[in-house]
């Protein structure tokens, strides 16, 4: 596969960094946490035959590589039911180059099509977990024929998967004996990154149509026992759409969730299993109606000196100017920012590479080709707080 990495200056947000294959010094370290290291084009329109890509989701695997996620949208840049694959890619030199593609699954016509793929780490050595749907589509599911939901395996730090389960009817619609949720319309997992804590909960975040009506809500849905079941928690907004969750340092979890203006949280005192009466809004992470990603840089907990948390979300105004944000008070404010997409953006993932440096997969145009190109930015903690 041709994946150039490209050391770049930006004359809007980007510095020059270049570093080597051997053994770092301390000094070398901190000046590659210090600055921006890689741009790197995963996927362009047209790549292997398909119109457009879109929807990522990234993760450092336990062997250090990194995965990724991706729609091939192969007619059109349109959501579900269009005919979706969802592809893999690794890179092992912290994504300077990448794999060539490995179908997780592939589409086969129109209602017949997958997307929109979440990833986690498993409890398993090597363990990864994707997360995904298929069939109709959001707005066209009903109890009687949901978006399905799906979950693939793999052993070998995403090497290799399993074949797609079907989890639908341990969720919802007419077939799933929760009373609750039997009456549900659809769901879907937000893109990007679920969540293992630290008691081996694996955890995603629905976004629900509970009614037929055109709106959606949240809950979260989780595993106890490394991926086999599923459960539901209670409600975690009456509003919603895509939202990520992220372990704070006490054990609670927060949830991000998509909205118009100012971003929305809740909080969970129980591990996820409930969640606060009503959101609350974030007056320092403002951005446009967009899937974004939230995930821990650092803990005391694991003898780091600072409690970190990063947040990925685009402008204020439209889908551009992909902006990650930095909180030193789990998740209470976000005093620093800085842009890493300095023109047409929408979607993003985050990762921690080995080296602690940070990774962004994210969909951006400019302006030279149509649709999204889907591409890897490497960029240290230091830069980002200069």
């Amino acid at each position: 596969m041709k994946h150039v990495s490209f050391f770049i200056s930006l004359a809007l947000c980007l510095v020059l960094c270049a570093c080597g294959n051997t053994k770092k010094t301390e000094q070398q370290e901190q000046t590659m946490l210090d600055t921006i290291v890689t741009r790197t084009v995963i996927y362009r329109p047209g790549d292997y035959d398909s119109k457009n890509y879109r929807i990522p989701a990234i993760i450092t695997a336990k062997d250090g590589s990194l995965v990724v996620a991706t729609d091939k949208r192969k007619n059109n840049d349109m959501d579900l039911p269009e005919d979706i694959d969802i592809l893999i890619n690794r890179s092992v030199d912290g994504g300077h180059t990448w794999s060539e593609p490995y179908t997780l699954v592939e589409g086969q016509g129109r209602g017949k099509g997958f997307g929109d793929c979440a990833l986690v780490r498993t409890n398993d050595e090597g363990g990864l977990l994707a997360a995904f749907v298929g069939g109709p589509g959001f707005w066209q599911g009903r109890p009687d024929n949901p978006l399905r939901t799906y979950i693939a395996r793999s052993y070998d730090n995403g090497q290799t998967w399993t074949e797609p389960k079907d989890i639908t009817d341990e969720l919802y619609g007419a077939n799933c004996s929760n009373e609750v949720s039997q009456t549900w319309w659809a769901a879907f997992f937000a893109s990007g990154n679920g969540l293992l804590t630290s008691t081996g909960r694996i955890m995603f975040v629905l976004a629900v149509r509970d009614t037929e009506e055109w709106a959606a809500c949240n809950y979260a849905v989780y595993s106890d026992d490394n991926g086999e079941t599923w459960h539901l928690s209670g409600r975690a907004s009456q509003r919603g759409d895509e939202a990520k969750v992220v372990e704070l340092a006490d054990g609670r979890i927060l949830m991000s969730i998509r909205h118009e203006g100012e971003r929305w949280y809740n909080i969970s005192e129980d591990g996820g299993l409930t969640w606060r009466p009503e959101t609350s809004a974030w007056s320092d992470l403002v951005a446009t109606a967009c899937d974004g990603d939230i995930i821990r840089y650092s803990s005391v907990n694991e003898g780091a000196d600072r409690n970190i948390l990063l947040h990925s979300l685009p402008a204020p105004e439209r889908r551009e100017r992909v902006t990650v944000y930095v909180s030193y008070d789990e998740g209470q404010t976000w005093p620093v920012s800085k842009c890493i997409v300095p023109y047409d953006a929408a979607y993003s993932s985050l990762c921690i590479l080995p080296d602690h440096s940070i990774g962004l997969y994210v969909e951006e145009s400019d302006g030279d080709t149509l649709g999204y190109s889907m591409v890897f930015y490497n960029f240290g903690l230091g830069w980002l707080e200069k």
